[in-house]
C-alpha cells in the first residue's frame, strides 16, 4: 500500500498530547525508534504517518527510518485498530476447515475488509497466516481471547457476545 492510499485519521487532542509526552521522554537517546513506536502503538492503538513524521522530526531521525520500522514489523499498524481487534487464522488447518467463509461473514456484517477498521473504531479485522492452534481449527482471536472450532454462522454471535461481556 502506498502512503498516499492510507486513510487520514485526525488524532484527538488527548492522543496528540500523549504522543508528544512519549516522544519527549525519549529525546536525546539512541536506538529509540522501536520503543517510541511501541509505546505510541500501545497508547493510541496505531502509528499514523503524521505521528511517524513527528517522531522523526522531534528525535532527529530520518523519516524513512521511522517508516521502515513501522512497516516492517507486523505489530505496528498505520491505521487504528478497533476496540475489538478480530484476527482470523488463515493457516492451512483453519483454511481447510472454513476460515475463508468466516472472513466472508465478518466482512459482510461489519462492512470492512481485512486490515480495515469500522468508522466508529469499534471493530477491526486482521488475517493471520497461522496462530499456532491447528488442532482447534478454525480459530479467531478477539483482542487476546481465543475462540476455537468456529462455524461461519456463529462467528458474529461470538463477536457481539465478546463485546457485551467486555462492557459488563
Amino acid at each position: 500500500m502506498r502512503i498516499a492510499d492510507l486513510p487520514k485519521y485526525e488524532l484527538k487532542p488527548e492522543e496528540n498530547e500523549k504522543v508528544d509526552q512519549i516522544i519527549s521522554k525519549y529525546k536525546g537517546k539512541n536506538g529509540i525508534v522501536i520503543p517510541v513506536l511501541q509505546e505510541i502503538q500501545k497508547s493510541i492503538g496505531f502509528v499514523p504517518i503524521g505521528v511517524q513524521k513527528k517522531i522523526a522530526s522531534k528525535l532527529n531521525v530520518p523519516d524513512k527510518d521511522v517508516y521502515g520500522v513501522a512497516t516492517f514489523y507486523s505489530f505496528f499498524s498505520l491505521i487504528p485498530r478497533g476496540k475489538y481487534n478480530v484476527r482470523v487464522c488463515m493457516g492451512t488447518a483453519c483454511f481447510v476447515k472454513g476460515a475463508d467463509k468466516i472472513v466472508d461473514k465478518i466482512q459482510k456484517e461489519l462492512d470492512i475488509g481485512p486490515g480495515q477498521t469500522t468508522p466508529d473504531r469499534k471493530f477491526s479485522l486482521q488475517l493471520n497466516r497461522c496462530l499456532g492452534a491447528c488442532g482447534l481449527a478454525p480459530i479467531i482471536v478477539i483482542n487476546d481471547k481465543v475462540y476455537q472450532k468456529i462455524k461461519p454462522d456463529e462467528v458474529m454471535g461470538i463477536i457481539y457476545d465478546h463485546e457485551k461481556q467486555s462492557k459488563g
